[in-house]
């Protein structure tokens, strides 16, 4: 969605249009946004003594799957949301970006020790199978009505005669995890007898590899600048892309620039940002080998950028029963599902990698970064640190 000048405005006209656009009250989205009130969180965790606050800020410009998102994003970073606007400003003049997300398939796990026979303990399983399945919808009643439920299982061998069962589940618009906690406790004694092992952990995984979020662009080079440095810039992010496919120590940082976006998004919707993380990271890492979850490259005339993630984000539960700005960011977003959310989430990662790379290929990233970081500083600039306290002596 279109908002041009918003950054010039002051917060209240900011709020006052970010309200117009998305047909919220102003007055509502200044008190979810306002911060958390001590006695919400002191139920939403023990021992509370109150919150620490995060900006929440409001990207425009995301047109996807033919659709206008303001995006809400909570970082303490400068130059993530300024970076997921104007890399979803130039994507949009390209045509947008188009996402899926695959069904939202997770894990339960329940180990077993001391299987003495693991062939022969999958084949009880098998044989089992219906009754199982039954068993473990049993512990989510809830979920099962909302079309969720365990959909199949496979037991799998780790070594030392140490074997687990992995029963798949659709959480639809949950994140899953006391669903999934729940199931796998509930089902473990009865595993472990058709196994004939010592029952071990009941546990989630939050590697949810089966539970996948894509974003993809195809751009030609004028929309990434106004001068005849477009093919250039073009050829450049390709080029930055490749050497994050290449060498593992760039790969990081090329990804943790994904994780500003898909973060932002999750932290401001009331998501586990932790879970988010292991997943992604342990997903680029997949073949042993870590690699880029985002990946960029010339085709013909145009740029193709393309990303592809495990993303367990929930549109109700979690957070959102308590925390009013989790659920007014929900609102403003304008999604109703666990997997338009993914998609929305991963859109933003797909931008700010954009954003990154161009910046790396053109006038280089501390640029702009440094500029909005200056913002925050009050009075005179700070003086560089001494050398031999382990500052640079170099200036940004």
């Amino acid at each position: 969605m279109r908002l041009p000048g918003l950054f010039k405005l002051s917060l209240a006209e900011r709020l006052r249009a970010v309200a117009a656009a998305s047909g919220l009250a102003p007055e509502e989205l200044a008190q979810a946004f306002g911060g958390l009130d001590a006695a919400v969180a002191d139920l939403m965790i023990e021992n509370a003594l109150g919150s620490i606050g995060l900006p929440l800020g409001v990207a425009p410009n995301f047109l996807i799957d033919g659709r206008e998102h303001l995006v809400p994003m909570a970082t303490e970073e400068p130059s993530v949301v300024a970076a997921a606007a104007h890399a979803a400003k130039r994507v949009r003049a390209g045509g947008g970006f188009q996402t899926e997300a695959t069904e939202p398939l997770m894990i339960a796990q329940v180990e077993l020790r001391g299987v003495g026979d693991a062939a022969a303990a999958r084949a009880r399983l098998d044989a089992d199978r219906d009754a199982l399945l039954a068993l473990a919808n049993h512990a989510v009643p809830g979920l099962v009505r909302r079309g969720g439920g365990a959909r199949s299982f496979e037991l799998r061998e780790l070594g030392e005669r140490r074997c687990v069962v992995d029963f798949l589940v659709d959480c639809r618009d949950a994140m899953g995890a006391n669903l999934l906690n729940s199931l796998a406790e509930h089902v473990g004694d009865r595993v472990a007898e058709l196994c004939e092992g010592e029952l071990g952990a009941r546990i989630l995984s939050n590697y949810c590899d089966r539970r996948l979020a894509r974003a993809r662009v195809r751009l030609p080079p004028s929309v990434l600048a106004e001068d005849d440095t477009a093919a250039e810039i073009a050829r450049g992010i390709a080029e930055a892309s490749r050497f994050a496919e290449l060498d593992p120590s760039r790969a990081v940082t090329h990804n943790k620039g994904i994780m500003n976006g898909v973060d932002a998004v999750t932290v401001a919707t009331g998501n586990d940002w932790r879970a988010v993380e292991a997943a992604a990271h342990a997903y680029a890492a997949r073949s042993g080998r870590y690699g880029v979850l985002a990946r960029w490259w010339i085709d013909g005339e145009l740029l193709a950028g393309e990303l592809e993630l495990p993303l367990a984000l929930g549109s109700v539960g979690g957070a959102l029963r308590v925390h009013p700005g989790a659920r007014a960011a929900l609102r403003l977003l304008g999604v109703t599902s666990a997997q338009e959310l993914a998609r929305v989430a991963a859109a933003a990662g797909l931008a700010c990698n954009l954003a990154a790379l161009r910046a790396i290929a053109s006038e280089g990233i501390q640029r702009g970064h440094m500029r909005l970081h200056r913002r925050a500083l009050p009075g005179p600039p700070l003086p560089s640190p001494l050398p031999e306290a382990g500052g640079s002596e170099e200036k940004p």
